[in-house]
């Protein structure tokens, strides 16, 4: 059982966040809300699709943040011809021991680099199921426990469907979060081009957090405050996609789960012990939008998911007060008993 003294208080997240944050922004150039949403998928333990076209910085994100924290990393290029047990692992027959041996494969590692995940066959994408969710792999009827904390970054690209698999809606569900990272300003990509110019700032970035930190921020999330009527907030916004006249499909309870964890995860990198409204309208985006499926007659009128979702936020009414807070980390916050 977590005691307090074993969670990290909120000092400690902001400011071991903080430094993830600065050493992956010494990569990615112009794009700190991009930056602040892979970290609040980190610590909200949830798994990032990352979403654009070529040579924007799809896979050096996700690299920035593994090489930021010091745990394991393994990187999988996804390709037609890779098998699910080269992520997954095989037994293999021993012939000393006359017994047979599980030799893990990639997905044993506490952060994942799936680079051009939609490259791979539906079969080789349906091993990292039981992985994303369930934080564990089965082979030959034995369970195999992964790592602590765990997180996959995938990245696809959205304009090159030659040769290539959509993910498929059960998949894309287990991703907390979808962001794109769009081009960079003119300023950025100038300071971009006088760093990137001659080395790769990867090859110089160190850990600035060990994994054993990144458990306990992760413990602090979760002892973060939701008030009952933030709670109903998120659950009547994602209600409200599983009716929309443009959507053939609506975000599902584990989109509801994924979206309060989040909220929690940004309140937290914010100082504060509980979360708000306004958390909840920051991400609704971000988690929702690539769970949805537009109708026909949407795709038609080009309203997209994204669309749909911001005007979800628009019109499902805020709650204007909350009960009273519990302390969430052992004392009462000032600002504990207002939304």
């Amino acid at each position: 059982m977590t005691t307090y003294d074993d969670r990290a208080s909120l000092t400690d997240l902001t400011t071991t966040a903080d430094r993830i944050r600065r050493s992956v922004e010494s990569v990615i150039e112009g794009k700190p809300e991009v930056v602040r949403l892979s970290l609040t998928v980190l610590l909200a333990e949830g798994h990032l699709l990352i979403e654009d076209v070529p040579g924007v910085g799809k896979t050096m994100l996700a690299k920035a943040l593994a090489r930021s924290v010091d745990c394991s990393v393994r990187r999988i290029q996804f390709t037609p011809d890779l098998l699910p047990s080269d992520i997954t692992g095989v037994s293999i027959f021993d012939q000393q021991r006359r017994d047979f041996e599980f030799k893990p494969g990639a997905i044993f590692s506490q952060i994942v680099i799936g680079d051009e995940i939609n490259r791979a066959s539906p079969k080789t994408q349906s091993a990292l199921l039981e992985s994303m969710e369930e934080r564990q792999v089965t082979i030959d009827g034995q369970s195999y426990e992964l790592p602590s904390p765990f997180m996959v970054v995938a990245t696809q690209n959205p304009v090159e469907m030659e040769g290539t698999y959509p993910l498929p809606e059960a998949q894309r569900d287990r991703f907390m979060a979808r962001v794109s990272i769009g081009y960079p300003s003119a300023e950025a990509e100038l300071r971009m081009l006088d760093v990137h110019g001659s080395v790769s700032p990867l090859d110089d970035l160190q850990p600035v957090a060990h994994a054993h930190e990144v458990l306990k921020l992760v413990e602090a999330v979760r002892a973060v405050h939701v008030a009952e009527a933030v709670r109903r907030y998120a659950v009547e916004l994602v209600s409200a996609t599983r009716t929309h006249p443009d959507l053939r499909l609506g975000a599902s309870p584990r989109a509801t789960l994924h979206l309060l964890r989040a909220a929690k995860a940004a309140a937290a990198l914010d100082g504060r012990e509980y979360a708000l409204p306004d958390d909840v309208q920051a991400l609704a985006v971000a988690v929702l939008a690539h769970r949805l499926l537009p109708t026909a007659q949407a795709q038609l009128n080009r309203r997209t998911a994204e669309q749909v979702v911001h005007d979800l936020v628009q019109r499902t009414p805020v709650p204007s007060a909350a009960p009273p807070a519990a302390p969430a980390f052992g004392r009462q916050h000032p600002g504990a008993r207002r939304l």
